[in-house]
């Protein structure tokens, strides 16, 4: 895999790269169970993410009822006290059933991109977990950071101006999610490390899909409501940070 290809784009996109004290603290084996427990929580996220704006703006009940169910055992086991499943059997079980349908061109964009990541991220998830139970590293829940969150809060309050600001703020997570992987693997275990690396192909397509979708619904260039996020999200990646989480800003 030719990881500089990779991630010159992302590089570029990005209005700074991860801060060295960030990874200084990352690379400290003390912090790896926090780490792998934030980053499987930001996976179903992410596959939450997706599969709200599908139901949202394109599934008809019974498609999306379909996307509701796929995460439902990934929901209950990391927000809900509930059992853990057989990861790898629910994996098998995703693309069954009914999927959501529309004539719209940009709803069968939308609809393709968001069921391809959902069921990636579900995989990366149980690919974490099974990281942790190798280590013997149990499930403890922890509070989420304040890095989606002060993105989110930056989202204009009218469609499709809305829809729009959510996917770039997508965009710039999954940007920043890759870079990290990258910057953070040379100090993992190998098995970690090529888990890691492993990762950059789908999440720098990932970034590249939530941008092709915002520009395919927006009447304008998107343009500098990407540099505007893009100056957002640098300064909770560059600034101070209470919490150490994988998406964080500069250890506090």
């Amino acid at each position: 895999m030719d990881y500089a290809q990779i991630l010159s784009p992302i590089h570029t996109f990005l209005h700074c790269p991860t801060p060295q004290a960030w990874i200084d603290k990352a690379r400290d084996p003390a912090n790896l169970p926090l780490l792998l427990t934030d980053h499987m929580v930001c996976e179903l996220k992410a596959a939450q993410t997706a599969m709200l704006l599908v139901r949202k703006y394109v599934a008809d009940k019974c498609g999306g009822d379909t996307l509701l169910e796929w995460l439902k055992p990934y929901e209950a086991f990391t927000f809900r006290e509930g059992p853990e499943p057989d990861f790898v059997a629910l994996h098998r079980q995703i693309g069954k059933g009914v999927m959501p349908q529309t004539d719209d061109p940009w709803g069968r964009l939308l609809i393709d991109s968001m069921v391809l990541l959902i069921k990636e991220e579900l995989h990366h998830f149980w690919q974490v977990r099974e990281a942790m139970t190798a280590r013997n590293i149990p499930y403890v829940k922890i509070t989420a950071s304040r890095y989606a969150k002060g993105m989110l809060k930056e989202v204009r309050t009218h469609e499709p101006l809305t829809l729009i600001d959510k996917l770039i703020c997508g965009a710039y997570i999954e940007a920043r999610s890759c870079e990290r992987f990258a910057a953070l693997a040379p100090y993992l275990e190998e098995d970690l490390k090529r888990f890691y690396l492993s990762l950059l192909r789908s999440e720098a397509r990932h970034y590249e899909d939530y941008l092709t979708l915002a520009q395919a619904i927006s009447p304008q260039d998107i343009t500098p409501r990407v540099r505007f996020f893009g100056e957002v999200e640098a300064a909770l990646i560059a600034t101070p940070d209470s919490e150490f989480r994988f998406h964080s800003g500069v250890p506090a």
